[in-house]
């Protein structure tokens, strides 16, 4: 059976870990919790030379140790990086991607392997060029509720403004990707949508893919994968709940002082094309001039910081393995 790919798309705090769960309840998708492979070895293949036999296997092997150092275990996938080596078509970053999410499918007997690390779709061009042929699923949410809910993560941006850079880019690279690809390679989920009308959305999704829709799919939260994703950090505690159906325009009670002007003054034009409402009052255009800009620089940094000192401790911990291997390869330590 020919294993295909379905490569997630859009920004973080979208609803993307809930959409996995839910996908991965089917017996023909295998969707583990990303550890953004692309995202992060792309900016360390520096370190690695021309990719030869020596520093491709090297690569191989510090990748596998990655994926087996993720906060969120692969439940029931062995990966050999042996193996991997030896099947590996091309001396390149995208295909150890490839191999070790296709042992996912493989393990699981499934149609499709699922990738839900959504940056990746700044790396879809090189995807493209690879030939990977990839069924890109662009789950976006309305990105003032997303700067909402990057406020209290361990991860990500702080500041408003930086939040709605970031929100910005990233549904501009899907969009700009949706004009380029067939109808039957991209589908667009609203996650509005999806919490309001699971099912009828889980059965379009199911259509586009060409996989059976089943009801546990909604019964994701009893699952093990969304045990041990909640179990791994705070992040991810509502996937032991069933669907909010509510979880929606909180930043009209959440944001403070001038955060929804400054929002849609930087991305005002995408939440329009998105079909979503805009509802400052006023825009006033200096709060983008330099003299902010450079005080949300220092706002941002500084509570980047804080968000870390107040973390809880398992969840640093839980990331602490991933965030040595990449001080081991930065400086040239082997494996």
């Amino acid at each position: 059976m020919a294993i295909s790919g379905i490569q997630i798309i859009g920004t973080q705090r979208s609803g993307s870990n809930l959409l996995r769960v839910m996908m991965d309840q089917s017996d023909q998708i295998a969707s583990p919790h990303p550890p953004h492979i692309l995202v992060t070895f792309i900016p360390l293949l520096k370190y690695y030379g021309t990719l030869d036999r020596v520093s491709y296997r090297r690569l191989v092997k510090d990748v596998v140790n990655y994926v087996n150092a993720n906060p969120v275990p692969w439940e029931g996938v062995l990966l050999n990086e042996e193996e991997i080596f030896n099947q590996s078509e091309r001396y390149h970053l995208l295909e150890i991607n490839r191999l070790i999410y296709e042992q996912a499918a493989l393990s699981k007997k499934a149609k499709y392997w699922c990738c839900k690390s959504m940056a990746n779709v700044h790396h879809a061009d090189d995807m493209e060029e690879f030939g990977l042929r990839l069924k890109y699923v662009y789950l976006y949410r309305d990105g003032r509720d997303v700067a909402c809910s990057f406020k209290k993560a361990i991860v990500g941006e702080k500041h408003i403004y930086h939040l709605a850079k970031q929100w910005k880019y990233d549904q501009e690279a899907c969009l700009r990707l949706r004009a380029s690809l067939p109808e039957d390679r991209f589908y667009s989920l609203n996650y509005e949508t999806l919490i309001t009308a699971p099912e009828n959305e889980v059965n379009k999704l199911c259509q586009f893919l060409d996989i059976p829709y089943h009801e546990d799919m909604l019964k994701f939260y009893d699952s093990k994968t969304s045990r041990l994703t909640a179990a791994a950090g705070e992040m991810w505690s509502n996937l032991e709940k069933p669907i909010i159906r509510n979880n929606t325009g909180k930043f009209l009670k959440e944001f403070k002082e001038n955060d929804l002007e400054i929002f849609e003054l930087v991305a005002g034009e995408v939440l329009t094309a998105l079909n979503y409402e805009l509802y400052a009052e006023t825009k006033e255009q200096t709060l983008l001039d330099d003299v902010h800009l450079d005080q949300y620089i220092a706002e941002n940094e500084f509570l980047k910081k804080e968000s870390l000192l107040t973390a809880r401790k398992s969840d640093l911990e839980n990331r602490a393995a991933q965030l040595q291997i990449i001080k081991d390869i930065k400086a040239g330590i082997p494996a």
